[in-house]
């Protein structure tokens, strides 16, 4: 389902982890027919409690310590340039070591929970529907060129880091929890635009022999194990200020609602040609905030890139009751780009404004 070693799951009572086809495919059928109206609001308030504030986060004056013992992972999908990103069990194996004030990594590992509702949203993770988009992205050969990209929900951050690779003039990324952002999403734009500027010989020569590579969602992911007792090669020291690529970006946590609070306080706020989204509508709750995100954030002509499940087996959302949401709100249309039709199905749709 995604990749990475921890065997987890979302921690929320269901009848079955592992729902057949058929199952999968009833559930999907019913739910077209058991849409409440007010069922967002009743949600909403129930989650009232777990607002978390948004902030801005800034790159350190010296960001390569933040790499120092870093495992990186490498996803190639077809002519994109290679994209890397911080091996997860390295967050478990160091938990008890990093600055974690929302205390996510050791309540994940307790609670063996990819989701916590309102505490963790999953961002530790690099989620299948996200290298559905890069591939999608890779077939329509999209360049980014002079565009203003947000990653909103971003986890690692592999597809702003993939519009920063492509030109675009600035990425934003957002996550819903500071120590994603802190110890996961800045590392690994650092380690991509670091890479950019330094020629590795280690990674020619295992493109060469293919070491190390597996299949993760269709996608070849070169992975180095921590435990294998080859230490990360040592990045050497960039001025954030200097950097081409790196003052192109903004880092922000909290909740979509703050998070467009603070957007919007200023003058002007940013207005996006391009918001990737992936994996974020598993929660009804939580559609309230994001659409009116997407309203407000979105460039008149721009395009949101929305990469989801149809159905989230244990939290209640899925791409129908998303797409009944966004039509009664009557300000989207809703084009699908792709559908997976294999096993629990997979979309790719596209929002711009009617």
């Amino acid at each position: 389902m995604r990749s990475g070693i921890m065997s987890f799951s979302f921690n929320f009572d269901v009848e079955s982890q592992n729902p057949n086809v058929d199952d999968c495919n009833d559930l999907q059928n019913k739910e077209k027919h058991s849409v409440k109206p007010d069922k967002h609001a009743e949600d909403k308030s129930k989650l009232a409690e777990h607002i978390k504030e948004a902030k801005e986060h800034p790159v350190p004056n010296d960001p390569h310590f933040l790499l120092i013992d870093a495992v990186p992972e490498t996803v190639q999908i077809g002519t994109l340039p290679s994209l890397h990103f911080l091996n997860e069990t390295v967050f478990e194996q160091t938990a008890s070591e990093r600055d974690d004030e929302e205390e996510i990594l050791s309540r994940t590992l307790q609670q063996k929970s990819d989701l916590i509702s309102g505490i963790y949203e999953g961002g530790l993770k690099v989620w299948e529907c996200t290298y559905d988009l890069l591939k999608l992205i890779e077939k329509d050969i999209e360049t980014f060129g002079g565009k203003m990209v947000l990653d909103l929900g971003c986890g690692a951050g592999l597809l702003g880091i993939l519009a920063l690779k492509r030109g675009a003039r600035q990425v934003h990324f957002q996550d819903y929890n500071s120590t994603v952002i802190e110890q996961l999403t800045v590392p690994t734009v650092i380690l991509n635009c670091h890479e950019d500027d330094v020629d590795s010989e280690e990674d020619e020569k295992a493109k060469g022999k293919g070491k190390g590579q597996s299949k993760t969602a269709g996608v070849d992911v070169d992975r180095k194990n921590p435990q294998d007792g080859d230490p990360p090669q040592k990045k050497q020291a960039m001025d954030p200020t200097l950097h081409t690529s790196l003052v192109k970006c903004r880092f922000f946590s909290g909740d979509w609602s703050r998070f467009l609070a603070l957007l919007m306080k200023e003058t002007p706020p940013s207005k996006y040609d391009i918001i990737f989204t992936s994996e974020t509508i598993y929660n009804t709750a939580y559609y309230p905030s994001l659409h009116d995100t997407l309203q407000k954030l979105l460039a008149p002509t721009g395009l949101v890139y929305l990469a989801t499940k149809a159905h989230y087996f244990g939290v209640g959302g899925g791409l129908h009751l998303f797409e009944t949401f966004v039509e009664e709100r009557g300000v989207f249309s809703v084009d699908h780009l792709w559908d997976g039709e294999e096993g629990l199905q997979r979309h790719i749709v596209a929002l711009k404004f009617k």
